[in-house]
């Protein structure tokens, strides 16, 4: 008989059907109970809630071996999973990711108030058995080819050179053969420690350069522990609410404007899945898929956007090493002349870089950083050629000196610029290098510190 892995029965530790636990007192009297997740670790290893003190976690702290029934919700098949507890974890990656998935199975159920994670408890698995029952013996299908389709947007990216039309591709690809509607691709910016949002697909409004604040909501929480989280009903406690970036705008000074953009995302989501992008344990960002379903993503698709997002970081590493050639000197324009209308107003706000087109925010951090370099040397001395090099070695920018991100804040401020002024614009203007298009006369206003 085929050994039954771990790997192979992960459809019966979504929490679609309670699972339940069996242990026994150190005088051997048995005690079972339900469970509210049992989490997939690894091959040899899962991870069970730890919410209570109650019977089983006195039972388990004298005789540390249990058995764990669990469910198939397709198949109806039922697995004994023979387990010995090995530790408790109260923190990091794995506590995190089971608190998140529990906060959505309590909202769920309408236990938030009972449901709270104590602790993570790690146990080896020691054998695996399936059981009798009655029902049909062989799994549906899957309702998506994961394989087919990972292989098929990979080759649209590998075609794809441009970071723009990359991100652009990436999207109509996860939409059309991952047939994920809603989608997001976020970057970290470590000099606000938050998230920005880059590109997303499937919204009345692109929300590009909004923000969230690192731990806050699943998002938030997937970038700062380097983990993929899996939402498969509604959460409650984990949503990114308007309240927490409410919180976190507080933060800024200049308070005078509203400067937050609107967070594209669903007002109640029912499906949930964030993979971080990560190079070299150095975040980068995170993609984000969300549904109206309850029970969307399954861990295929988990899988499936853990692998893409390898090479997502793979393309970022590309554009951020591209060795750029020698700049030549950039080009002094007459595009004065040819500029008429009325003139456009832009203030800075050097305390966090904000910039503002005649009263209507627009965007701040280093792409604000950028935007007022390049309108500076512009006004000064005409240039409208720049690239991407003098940009990192210029201190007044304040890129950080690992993961800059340069080309995605030059995308997102490209992107902002196209949504709120036509006036204005940045344009690839050859390897490593962009272009200034003005139309209209600029006054430039340094505002003060307050």
């Amino acid at each position: 008989m085929t050994r039954i892995t771990l790997d192979s029965i992960r459809s019966c530790l979504e929490g679609v059907i309670p699972s339940s636990i069996a242990t026994c007192s150190e005088d051997g009297t048995p005690n079972v109970a339900l469970l509210s997740q049992v989490h997939y670790v690894d091959q040899g290893h899962v991870a069970l809630t730890f919410q209570f003190f109650n019977k089983t976690r006195e039972n388990i702290l004298a005789n540390p071996r249990a058995m764990v029934q669990v469910v198939d919700p397709v198949s109806a098949a039922h697995y004994r999973l023979s387990l010995e507890y090995l530790r408790t974890e109260t923190s990091g990656p794995l506590f995190e990711h089971m608190k998140a998935r529990l906060s959505s199975i309590a909202a769920h159920t309408g236990m938030s108030k009972v449901f709270r994670l104590l602790g993570a408890d790690v146990y080896r698995v020691h054998g695996i058995e399936g059981v009798s029952y009655h029902g049909n013996l062989s799994c549906l299908p899957p309702q998506y080819n994961r394989l087919a389709a990972l292989r098929a947007v990979s080759r649209k990216l590998a075609q794809c050179h441009d970071p723009g039309k990359f991100l652009d591709e990436l999207l109509a690809a996860l939409q059309q053969d991952f047939q994920f509607q809603h989608v997001m691709v976020l970057m970290y910016d470590a000099r606000g420690d938050r998230l920005f949002t880059i590109a997303s697909c499937g919204y009345s409004a692109t929300g590009i350069g909004s923000e969230i604040p690192m731990g806050a909501g699943i998002i938030g929480i997937a970038a700062r522990e380097r983990i993929p989280i899996r939402i498969m009903y509604m959460s409650g406690e984990c949503s990114y609410s308007r309240a927490m970036r409410d919180s976190f705008n507080r933060d800024d000074k200049v308070l005078e404007f509203e400067t937050e953009i609107p967070f594209p995302g669903m007002a109640t989501p029912h499906s949930q899945l964030v993979v971080p992008i990560v190079l070299d344990q150095h975040l980068l960002g995170v993609l984000y898929v969300e549904s109206v379903e309850e029970l969307r993503f399954t861990h295929e698709d988990e899988d499936a956007l853990v692998s893409l997002s390898h090479l997502l970081a793979l393309e970022f590493r590309t554009h951020h090493l591209d060795l750029e050639p020698t700049p030549e000197p950039a080009p002094v324009s007459d595009i004065r002349t040819s500029i008429s209308g009325q003139a456009i107003v832009i203030r800075h706000y050097a305390e966090n870089d904000s910039i503002f087109l005649d009263d209507d925010y627009l965007i701040k951090g280093v792409a604000g950083a950028i935007l007022w370099k390049v309108l500076n040397e512009f006004e000064k001395q005409g240039r409208i050629v720049f690239s991407n090099r003098e940009l990192r070695l210029d201190p007044t920018i304040g890129l950080p000196d690992i993961a800059d991100n340069l080309e995605a804040r030059l995308i997102l401020l490209q992107k902002r610029l196209a949504e709120r002024c036509n006036s204005l614009s940045l344009e690839k203007a050859g390897r490593g290098r962009f272009r200034l298009s003005v139309q209209r006369p600029l006054v430039l206003e340094e505002m003060a510190q307050s």
